[in-house]
């Protein structure tokens, strides 16, 4: 079975997708497809469906709604009925795919793949690289993960509280990955190949001072050193305009730094990059303003 959540939804068996159109299947299925393998149960499923306010109906409307996957399902496996008889094997059913267990359901198959745990596994691969001085490794498998992103987590689901939770929650890993990435570009030299990029992503996140910060070292290091202090300004006008709040004292070091036309986080050597990640890290390697980030990008 494959799982795909990052962006469109889609779950596959034998191929075929099982993806249901209407929206309240299709919904159960991303939540059961989120848990593959894991017992979902039925309360949670029911809040999912109808949050606070479920009909009186909710759980017979539920197992309708399981019925209709497993029709998808049947149809999906009935391409490849598999062995049965001689070997002393049956074919799976639907029903060994969307299991009913005790309490709920769990949707079960043979070599699973989900795009979630391919993400989540390359991403922290490329963590540890980063945490080693590997900048090129570390790009590459960053990059790697976020190319598995087609769009906004369950993009075309209808989202229920759970679901949007999850959907929120993929979101900051997606951007810490992301956030991590460009870093080691940084780390790399690569100041001139972000520029277009960072103008996208500080766009969108407008309140977001990692990637802000970013962008000003990368404009500096371009020889755009106007520009850069020019983002800083733009970021202080949002954050006091909306939220009432100063940027960081280390935005505010950079920005001075840059005044100063003080190159205030040069790109390591390759014989120096790990001391040099420990002695100067960069706008990404900091817990403090990155959790502060957060908090900030949701409010943008």
């Amino acid at each position: 079975m494959d799982i795909d959540v990052l962006g469109a939804l889609d779950v596959r068996e034998n191929g075929m997708s099982v993806a249901p159109t209407a929206p309240k299947p299709r919904q159960v299925l991303a939540l059961l497809a989120l848990h593959a393998g894991r017992v979902v149960p039925v309360a949670a499923l029911v809040d999912e469906l109808w949050s606070d306010r479920p009909p009186r109906s909710a759980r017979t409307t539920l197992q309708t709604y399981v019925l209709q996957l497993r029709e998808l399902i049947g149809t999906a496996l009935a391409r490849d009925p598999g062995p049965a008889g001689g070997d002393g094997q049956r074919r799976r059913t639907a029903k060994d795919v969307l299991m009913t267990l005790p309490g709920g359901y769990l949707l079960s198959g043979d070599d699973v793949s989900s795009d979630i745990r391919a993400f989540e596994r390359m991403a922290g691969t490329g963590y540890r690289a980063m945490d080693a001085g590997d900048f090129a490794g570390a790009s590459r498998l960053l990059g790697a993960a976020l190319d598995l992103w087609s769009g906004t987590a369950f993009a075309d689901v209808q989202q229920g509280p759970q679901l949007s939770m999850e959907a929120k929650r993929l979101e900051e890993s997606r951007l810490c990955a992301l956030d991590q990435r460009i870093e080691a570009d940084l780390r790399l030299g690569r100041h001139r190949e972000l520029l277009a990029e960072l103008t996208v992503l500080t766009s969108r996140y407008r309140t977001h001072e990692n990637l802000h910060a970013q962008f000003m070292l990368a404009l500096h290091r371009s020889g755009r050193r106007g520009e850069a202090l020019g983002v800083y300004q733009r970021l202080r006008t949002t954050l006091v305009r909306d939220l009432g709040l100063e940027p960081s004292p280390r935005l505010h070091r950079l920005q001075h730094s840059i005044l100063a036309a003080a190159d205030c986080a040069p790109v390591p050597s390759a014989q120096s990059a790990q001391s040099a990640r420990h002695a100067q890290p960069g706008p990404a390697a900091e817990p403090g303003p990155l959790r502060r980030d957060r908090r900030l990008a949701q409010a943008s």
